[in-house]
């Protein structure tokens, strides 16, 4: 950024009372964030890195859900109802990418008066969110914030950006986006299969919003993403899943899995393309989920997987 752009945005700043985040390492309370194309890079980055919260961070976009934040969130509660989100733990039977099945096992502590539960567990194999060293920058084998695998095993392993920072920080409790793609399909006539890589484009979103009402463009572009939002795109794999015989989907949990040509394994989900890149960077949501085991449409299709960028370089969840 010029400096006569950063003495511009002061100006702007001080006239709408916004704050601008523009030097590394960001306020998490600042009001305004660049978009993906000026973000500061870190010299020591992968490219495309938007690592802009200090070097020793361990919680990514997650310092986004600051108090006032939380807050301005609960303001917004209208009726007090509760979902729980999270599958049981042994949903899929047979988990996708060959990871182990779930395994309960009652221990006996004394016949007829007491009784542990004692579960085994992938916790990839079900619900769960992705830690920053779940996947890395791909050609440069780099996680997060200078995270590598010496960090995560070997004789030097260590904490560095493990999933616990965000339970100590308080857990992820903030403003919620659903985007039920699967309603808006079914309604529009789109036919697909969650078993299969259809891709759902940007386009395609933006559309689904305006059909909920919602205009998925960031706050800061007319749109109605506030900072730190929590993104949820429903693509109809669990309705899929429960009406799939228990031998089918073994034979579609089972597919051959690998980076490369001999994958077999097949999941609908987001589309690998700029326009998705730009606006999952640009929103600056705290975290994105979905309800397909891959979140975006796998395999990718352009040689490189959308995991690693909010993971790797976007530090989003």
């Amino acid at each position: 950024m010029s400096d006569a752009q950063s003495r511009l945005n002061q100006v702007k700043d001080i006239l709408n009372m916004n704050k601008t985040a523009t030097t590394i390492p960001f306020d998490p309370n600042c009001t305004r964030f660049p978009n993906r194309k000026d973000v500061p890079r870190p010299v020591d980055a992968p490219p495309g890195a938007a690592w802009v919260w200090g070097d020793n961070d361990q919680l990514g976009r997650i310092n986004l859900l600051t108090p006032a934040r939380v807050k301005s969130a609960a303001a917004e509660i209208q009726t007090g109802e509760t979902i729980a989100l999270n599958l049981p733990l042994n949903v899929p039977a047979v988990p996708a990418f060959h990871r182990e099945v779930f395994k309960h096992e009652i221990k006996e502590l004394f016949k007829g008066r007491a009784y542990d539960d004692l579960y085994t567990l992938n916790t990839q194999s079900g619900t769960q969110w992705d830690g920053f060293r779940h996947v890395s920058h791909l050609p440069t084998g780099t996680f997060y914030n200078n995270t590598h695998e010496a960090d995560i095993v070997g004789p030097n392993a260590n904490h560095k950006c493990s999933v616990h920072h965000w339970s100590e920080h308080g857990g992820l409790v903030g403003r919620g986006i659903l985007l039920d793609y699967r309603a808006y399909a079914d309604k529009k006539g789109v036919r697909y299969s969650s078993f299969t890589d259809h891709r759902i484009p940007y386009e395609e979103l933006y559309r689904c919003g305006q059909d909920q009402g919602i205009d998925i463009r960031p706050e800061a572009q007319g749109g109605d993403v506030k900072i730190g939002d929590i993104l949820f795109i429903r693509s109809g794999f669990i309705a899929a899943y429960h009406q799939t015989k228990p031998d089918d989907w073994e034979k579609l949990a089972l597919r051959e899995s690998a980076f490369g040509e001999t994958n077999e394994q097949k999941w609908a989900g987001v589309k690998q393309e700029e326009a998705m890149l730009d606006w999952l960077h640009d929103c600056y949501f705290a975290a994105v989920a979905g309800d397909s085991p891959s979140f975006e449409a796998w395999p990718s299709d352009r040689g490189d997987y959308l995991h690693s960028f909010p993971l790797g370089r976007y530090e989003a969840n």
